[in-house]
């Protein structure tokens, strides 16, 4: 048996199919790190965190912004089913960067009532779509 030259892709959320084609690479964020598919991957099952997702056709990039869901990964498709995923053209630049600069004074000015958790989901999402936004994908922790 022969291996696929390719993926199929589909992203979807609630509200939206927002990809359906076919490409020749996708790396997916997923709750317990990055996860790089080639065609003639072995079949998965996997938790979405918070992150980039980039899928490659040749030597086109396209980049998304996702938070949680699944995916689905089989020799020849990849099915991701995120509770949110954006598109780089799709982000509000100036509301993401707005959210992380309340998310981070929620943090540093946190009191008992603060839900440290929320407010670091909240600022790890807008440094993604930010990121996303610029055409520049997640940096490296330095």
């Amino acid at each position: 048996m022969s291996l696929p030259e390719s993926i199929h892709l589909e992203i979807v959320t609630p509200e939206q199919r927002l990809v359906n084609e076919v490409v020749d690479e996708v790396v997916l964020p997923g709750s317990e790190g990055s996860l790089g598919v080639l065609p003639g991957h072995t079949p998965l099952l996997t938790t979405l965190g918070i992150g980039e997702l980039m899928y490659r056709r040749g030597t086109a990039r396209r980049f998304l912004a996702i938070a949680w869901g699944f995916a689905e990964v089989l020799p020849d498709r990849v099915s991701v089913l995120a509770e949110i995923a954006e598109r780089a053209e799709g982000i509000d630049r100036e509301r993401a960067l707005k959210a992380r600069d309340r998310a981070v004074a929620r943090l540093r000015g946190r009191t008992a009532d603060t839900d440290i958790k929320r407010a670091q989901v909240a600022l790890q999402k807008a440094i993604i779509r930010i990121q996303i936004s610029e055409g520049v994908g997640p940096k490296e922790p330095s």
